[in-house]
């Protein structure tokens, strides 16, 4: 659904005018130009997929901690919501069309899943951590975001009926390209990932065309790691 450009913020209201500012200092400045994903990050309440705990940190440039006994417990063990930024910046390369079927990987609190359900068809987000899983199921359903369904399920290995995708997003880093994911996308699909080791990771977008797979790297971004996916030999987390 294409949505006209309003960003605009009232100076009464303080979470609005952090809301702008975090669209208009740390979003737009990082090449995220399209219109329908600016207006979008202003219409999905960021702050209403935040702990309670944490919600004055909705709109900073950082990760936010989800769960957790600790904000480093959450942070080390990737529980948390990526930079605000780099959502929007996948968001915008995965080019979403409102008829794609999208399966997301690492629900986290949900967000994610939002902001695809409101350019996508249908939404499938999978979430290995079943405290998450409630989280983002809970912040979806007052979200009134009927298209978006969150399975507790392992996404580097469970099999999935629902396939082929249109889109696949993995909403956490892994070392290389999941070949079994490739493997799920329908002709024309797009899997969207930050690929690689620290201190260097790239987003990578790979299209399915016929037999041959295209990718592009566009830009650098760290993200937590998603379990369970291969590492490199000798790598220690």
């Amino acid at each position: 659904m294409n949505l006209p450009l309003n960003t605009s913020a009232n100076p009464s209201d303080p979470v609005a005018q952090a809301r702008h500012n975090m669209i208009e200092q740390q979003i737009r400045p990082w090449n995220v130009l399209d219109a329908s994903v600016l207006e979008l990050l202003a219409v999905v309440r960021r702050e209403h997929f935040v702990p309670a705990a944490y919600r004055s940190l909705a709109f900073m440039d950082i990760e936010i901690p989800l769960l957790g006994s600790s904000a480093e417990q959450a942070l080390r063990l990737g529980h948390s919501m990526l930079v605000p930024r780099v959502e929007a910046r996948m968001l915008q390369d995965l080019h979403i069309a409102p008829t794609d079927r999208v399966l997301e990987i690492g629900a986290g609190s949900g967000y994610m899943a939002a902001l695809l359900a409101r350019r996508a068809a249908h939404v499938l987000a999978l979430e290995i951590v079943p405290a998450l899983a409630d989280m983002a199921r809970t912040n979806l359903r007052q979200a009134g975001i009927g298209n978006a369904d969150v399975r507790l399920a392992d996404g580097a290995s469970d099999a999935l009926a629902e396939g082929p995708f249109d889109v696949i997003v993995l909403s956490g880093s892994v070392a290389e390209l999941p070949g079994a994911l490739l493997s799920a996308l329908r002709e024309g699909g797009r899997l969207g990932a930050i690929v690689g080791m620290e201190p260097m990771m790239r987003f990578t977008v790979t299209r399915r065309q016929g037999e041959r797979l295209d990718t592009r790297s566009p830009w650098d971004a760290n993200a937590p790691r998603l379990v369970n996916f291969p590492e490199p030999s000798g790598f220690t987390f």
